[in-house]
């Protein structure tokens, strides 16, 4: 199984270590939820958010957000003995963006993080994900007071290809986020093979 722990007795092995960006739009939770699954204090990058950048930086349907990720949030989390990911949380807000390119870079995989109130807002995350051929899962936040939809309508408002899983979270809770992490790496998994046996011998 590949999530298993090894047999008892055997020598302790080096983990693998992955990488899993966190990405979607201002304001979805993806700071809350590295937060939420880290094994480490996460390191973050946020900025109180201030009336100059008012013009560029839409808060409606956040109106309670005082702060913003300039750079990334950077977080840990070991799955099982030999696998360990580390987890990078990408800035949301257009003017940030020029920072995707190099946060991606030996990236595994992404989550996709979506707020059904403001779906539009992964739209972008989506699009990057796809022209560079990153496997990447949609994690739906399930925010209290938004309505709630089923995998399939979500999948169909974003125009996903029927291979993306689509799923959903509480960012705020452990097992939730961990859940949508083994996702993203069987997914990962997955996507590799297929494209493997896609290519001529």
């Amino acid at each position: 199984m590949i999530f298993g722990r090894s047999e008892r007795g055997k020598p302790p092995v080096e983990p693998v270590t992955l990488k899993i960006l966190v990405a979607g739009g201002f304001g979805v939770g993806k700071t809350t939820l590295v937060g939420a699954v880290s094994e480490i204090r996460p390191l973050r990058t946020e900025e109180l958010l201030t009336e100059a950048g008012r013009p560029v930086d839409d808060t409606s349907g956040v109106e309670g957000k005082h702060t913003t990720t300039v750079a990334m949030d950077f977080g840990r989390i070991t799955l099982r003995e030999d696998l360990v990911l580390y987890l990078f949380g990408t800035p949301g807000q257009e003017r940030f963006w020029f920072m995707w390119d190099e946060l991606s870079e030996g990236a595994l995989g992404a989550v996709v993080l979506a707020d059904t109130r403001r779906l539009e807002d992964c739209f972008a995350a989506v699009d990057y994900f796809e022209r560079r051929a990153i496997p990447f899962l949609v994690a739906v936040n399930c925010f209290e007071g938004a309505a709630r939809y089923p995998a399939e309508s979500v999948r169909q408002a974003l125009d996903l290809d029927g291979d993306v899983p689509v799923l959903l979270c509480d960012a705020r809770d452990r097992e939730a986020v961990k859940e949508v992490l083994i996702g993203v790496v069987r997914h990962a998994m997955e996507y590799a093979a297929d494209h493997r046996q896609a290519v001529p011998g």
